[in-house]
């Protein structure tokens, strides 16, 4: 018997005093199907509680919104309330999640294992991961900043051994810091035998004299994980950081050690180093990382940097700078906190008012669209080639900036998104299935579905169109209304 099938042997033997093991194969990957009848949102914009499942989710699943309505009285305080549980992801019971993941248990394997399975295999898997997560997880938020952080620190998972690193990277850098301590993480990325390979640090050594360090990683650790383009680092700077960062290597496939980081003293520069202005003493050794990432991570430059692409991602394609500020210094105060920069950011005014002004990127949209109507997948070849279409796989971008998060580069996806819209309504995606019918039925009938779909009522311009198109889910999930959030 294989993990695999272990799992879910076990997990059945737990669940099925409750029901029967074939009931809960079949629920349990898309969520746990709610009983009706269920409420729906029926104020004529975004409630608060509407707008928070929209930013802090992929999406609200049928009865998410009555469940966080009935926090409490007030829908501001309900609201608050779901944030303040989804920052805590570990108070947040997670069944779902668990079955989502446990069907790519390979994932789990210890780095060096991954080197025995085929390239694409894995790739396939983490991607398939990813997705059912995204869709089956209770703990929403946290899914939203692995999405977040995976293109803050991209990494190109076809280059050279990244084929086999990038998994155990997701794992042990991406998601096991996605709302921990920045400075965490960042240390973790540099380390990360997949960035190393990624960016050559794992080649950038100083051997000789002569040789002249790798500026690779150092320039886009600058550049895009910290300080940002306008952090106010030069060119000098960039060179000193790779100084530091020498004798750092990941092994390729090698006996008892394969995948493994180690420093190499003697591939390392160990003169005196000036970065941002602070000096780093000489005979650093190993030290001289530590105090690199130290300076970078405490910058002003990069609290402001990490701020705003925050506050993009949550309140407004373009934020003021006052909110910008207000961020940055709560990342500062907190020494790069980011749990408590998320709740500063969620409980602030602008975050509050800016309702369904953002364009929904092909990932959340498929994502939501899953949810919305209570999709069961398997995150598989049939749901993936729609995000190839659309341009927006996971682990598919080849430069470090990650994937765009404005909305012009996403604007030509709109007719690959009608043409899933249809796929999910129609049964017509293999390995997904949408449970449209029940969605309706529990909701009172479509019209008050719509209501769920878009968080609020639905105009009447858009029921009578919607209604009587004929392919009333189809067009609903084309909807503006449902491409915004």
């Amino acid at each position: 018997m294989n993990r695999r099938a272990f799992l879910l042997l076990g997990a059945c033997a737990t669940l099925g005093v409750v029901v029967g093991c074939d009931s809960v194969v079949e629920a349990l990957p898309g969520g746990e199907f709610p009983r009706g009848p269920l409420e729906a949102p029926d104020s004529t914009t975004l409630d608060p509680v509407s707008h928070m499942l929209n930013r802090t989710t992929f999406g609200a699943r049928p009865g998410d919104w009555q469940r966080v309505r009935a926090l409490a009285p007030d829908p501001h305080e309900a609201a608050q309330r779901f944030a303040a549980a989804q920052l805590d992801p570990g108070s947040v019971r997670d069944l779902p999640g668990f079955w989502a993941r446990s069907r790519f248990d390979h994932l789990e394997e210890p780095l060096g294992e991954h080197y025995e399975y085929n390239e694409k295999r894995l790739l396939a898997e983490l991607v398939g991961a990813t997705v059912a997560r995204a869709a089956a997880s209770e703990r929403q938020l946290f899914e939203v900043m692995v999405q977040f952080w995976s293109d803050h620190f991209n990494i190109d998972p076809t280059k050279e051994d990244c084929r086999w690193t990038k998994a155990a990277d997701d794992r042990d850098t991406i998601r096991a810091h996605a709302l921990g301590d920045f400075g965490d993480m960042l240390r973790a990325s540099a380390l990360s035998p997949a960035m190393l390979w990624y960016l050559d640090g794992q080649a950038n050594r100083a051997a000789a004299p002569a040789d002249k360090p790798n500026e690779n990683y150092a320039r886009e650790l600058l550049e895009l994980h910290t300080l940002g383009v306008d952090g106010g680092y030069t060119q000098r700077d960039v060179m000193e950081a790779a100084r530091c960062l020498t004798g750092w290597t990941a092994h390729p496939l090698k006996p008892f050690k394969t995948g493994k980081v180690e420093f190499v003293p003697a591939l390392h520069d160990d003169g005196e180093k000036v970065v941002l202005g602070r000096r780093i003493e000489a005979r650093g050794g190993p030290g001289d990382l530590d105090q690199l990432l130290d300076i970078v991570k405490n910058h002003p430059s990069t609290a402001r940097n990490i701020a705003r692409k925050l506050c993009v991602r949550f309140v407004a394609d373009e934020p003021s700078g006052a909110l910008v500020a207000e961020v940055a210094r709560e990342f500062l105060r907190t020494a790069g906190s980011i749990r408590a920069t998320l709740a500063a950011l969620l409980g602030h005014q602008e975050f509050l008012s800016s309702r369904s002004c953002k364009f929904k990127l092909p990932f959340h949209f498929v994502v939501s669209s899953l949810r919305a109507t209570g999709a069961r997948t398997d995150g598989g070849e049939g749901l993936v080639r729609f995000l190839q279409r659309m341009g927006h796989t996971p682990f598919h971008y080849g430069t470090p900036d990650g994937y765009p998060q404005e909305p012009h580069p996403w604007l030509g996806t709109m007719l690959w998104r009608w043409n899933f819209a249809a796929a999910l309504a129609e049964d017509r995606i293999k390995g997904t299935r949408a449970r449209t019918d029940a969605v309706a039925a529990l909701h009172g009938g479509a019209e008050h579905a719509l209501g769920h779909l878009f968080g609020r009522r639905a105009t009447p311009d858009e029921a009578r169109a919607i209604l009587g198109s004929g392919r009333p889910l189809a067009l609903a999930l084309s909807a503006p209304a449902f491409q915004r959030f």
